[in-house]
């Protein structure tokens, strides 16, 4: 079952407020904080980030299935909050979100994002598509973030003769 991807608007807001909240459940057992910010997030503070991020969602018969957001600074792609309906995962969502996302920046230097250190199977995915680990930082004491990147779609291209 192939999603279709298409850029979310503020109309969305509450439904990808609700998946994330679900999909990010999982996360805050592993680490037994309920406090991360994927899951404190508001509804206004959601809609802000339509201001200076592109989301784009993942619709499979007409249900919203995942979504991702990402913006560029500095040259850099900076991917966050890709998620994936639990009913869903596995089934290639995550990848065709990872590279929808980073088709719509084809000009950054290099795309960014991170994932909780124990979050197996989201660094396998990001690895499986040329990401590396290049740092980790606490977010608090229960949580470490592990920060992947990986070089922009301009910096592979050999430079003419």
């Amino acid at each position: 079952m192939n999603p279709v991807i298409a850029r979310a608007s503020k109309a969305d807001a509450e439904t990808i407020l609700a998946l994330q909240r679900l999909a990010y459940e999982s996360e805050a057992r592993a680490y037994g904080d309920w406090n991360l910010p994927p899951l404190t997030q508001t509804i206004e503070e959601l809609r802000q980030e339509f201001a200076d991020s592109l989301v784009l969602k993942a619709i499979v018969e007409e249900r919203l299935v995942g979504s991702v957001r990402g913006r560029v600074k500095h040259g850099v792609c900076e991917i966050g909050r890709l998620m994936v309906h639990p009913d869903f995962q596995g089934r290639g969502m995550g990848s065709a979100l990872l590279q929808a996302i980073e088709a719509e920046f084809p000009d950054a230097a290099k795309y960014e994002l991170f994932t909780g250190s124990k979050s197996d199977a989201t660094i396998g995915l990001y690895e499986r598509h040329g990401y590396v680990i290049t740092r980790s930082e606490r977010q608090s004491e229960a949580v470490m973030l592990v920060y992947l990147e990986k070089p922009g779609r301009m910096a592979e291209t050999p430079p003419e003769l």
